[in-house]
């Protein structure tokens, strides 16, 4: 049936839910999971908030970076962990870019998933996943089958 299941994440609570829904199909099917977070560039992230017009209001770049590498790891090496205790081969991907729906899409086509689980949204935090709106870009821009996981 499948035999590479990307699972999108974004810390949220529909995000993992999507997620578990996905290594419960990767079980059953003899898949494995390419899970993947997508995160927004600090001056992306920046430019899209009105504290970017008050300097002292924004957060520094490098504790930015840092903070949403450590979020992000964590996030991915829970959900790996959670494949893994499923008896699911699983591998995690970390991107920053500023759309969050086309690193999806390209991780996908690189890693040769047949699938894409999603959550129908999310929530805007540190990993910057817009799910709601980033699962129907996705949904509208590739060719790949999208499994939309709803509350």
């Amino acid at each position: 049936m499948f035999t590479n299941i990307l699972l999108a994440v974004d810390g949220s609570e529909l995000s993992l839910r999507a997620a578990r829904h996905g290594i419960e199909l990767a079980a059953a099917s003899g898949a494995r999971v390419t899970v993947v977070t997508v995160t927004i560039p600090w001056a992306a992230y920046f430019s899209r908030e009105p504290a970017a017009v008050v300097p002292d209001a924004i957060v520094p770049q490098t504790a930015y970076e840092l903070k949403r590498e450590a979020v992000a790891d964590r996030l991915l090496q829970n959900v790996v962990a959670e494949a893994r205790r499923a008896g699911v081969a699983a591998k995690s991907v970390h991107r920053s870019q500023r759309d969050p729906y086309r690193a999806i899409i390209d991780i996908a086509q690189q890693e040769h998933c047949d699938l894409i689980v999603m959550g129908s949204h999310g929530h805007r935090g540190i990993t910057g996943a817009l799910l709601g709106s980033e699962t129907m870009k996705v949904l509208t821009h590739t060719g790949i089958p999208v499994l939309v996981y709803r509350h």
